[in-house]
């Protein structure tokens, strides 16, 4: 309970969090959020990871001239393709021995919902999964189990990667520094999250009312 309370104070203040370690331990700021996102894309026991707040994060710290944006666009992007390059193959290799497993770690609920969202949109599922809290963890390796051919796969997997990046990071540069942000960062945490999970929402709403 007590690491739950702490991940959840992160999560909700990692602006305050992130400045703090930035202040503390300078360039190795940079491998902490490569490691994070790596984690988050790469595992499929940590989807819990704080992905899109991190970069809106991260993206504010470079407009306070404390990170430099163009090096952590890089860094972000190895760490985010390494990761699911190597939950692709996590799933390829030994994924079904994963799910079969007596205690498996991995969630049944959570690989029901990615394998929704490769019925609905294909190959484009590695790309719209990036914006999706959980289901960009799974995405990679319901990939490798079948899903998509790795040639397929590493084109939707750059490409998702460019614009999740992107989007986040330069949302944060350019609005979260900004008082009524910097103010509310918990209210705006909660908005991303919110945000995120709306297709998740939709698709069960239409999958439960409309049978669509």
């Amino acid at each position: 309970m007590d690491l739950f309370k702490e991940l959840l104070d992160f999560i909700l203040h990692i602006d305050h969090h992130l400045s703090e370690f930035v202040l503390a331990h300078g360039a190795l700021t940079y491998g902490l959020l490569a490691l994070i996102i790596f984690c988050e894309t790469g595992l499929v026991i940590t989807p819990f990871l704080p992905g899109d707040s991190l970069l809106f994060a991260a993206g504010a710290l470079c407009a306070q001239g404390l990170l430099n944006l163009p090096l952590l666009c890089l860094i972000l992007f190895i760490a985010a393709f390494c990761g699911d390059n190597s939950n692709y193959f996590i799933g390829k290799f030994i994924g079904q021995t994963l799910i079969k497993a007596k205690r498996s770690p991995i969630k049944k609920s959570y690989l029901d919902k990615t394998h929704q969202f490769y019925e609905k949109h294909g190959g484009k599922t590695v790309i719209v999964a990036r914006f999706v809290p959980i289901v960009r963890t799974f995405a990679p390796f319901v990939a490798g189990l079948g899903s998509m051919t790795y040639k397929k796969y590493i084109l939707n997997c750059v490409i998702g990667n460019i614009l999740w990046i992107g989007v986040c990071t330069l949302a944060g540069y350019a609005f979260g520094n900004l008082p009524i942000v910097k103010e509310n960062f918990s209210l705006v945490v909660f908005g991303i999250i919110g945000i995120s999970l709306l297709p998740m929402v939709i698709g069960y709403l239409k999958i439960k009312f409309f049978n669509k």
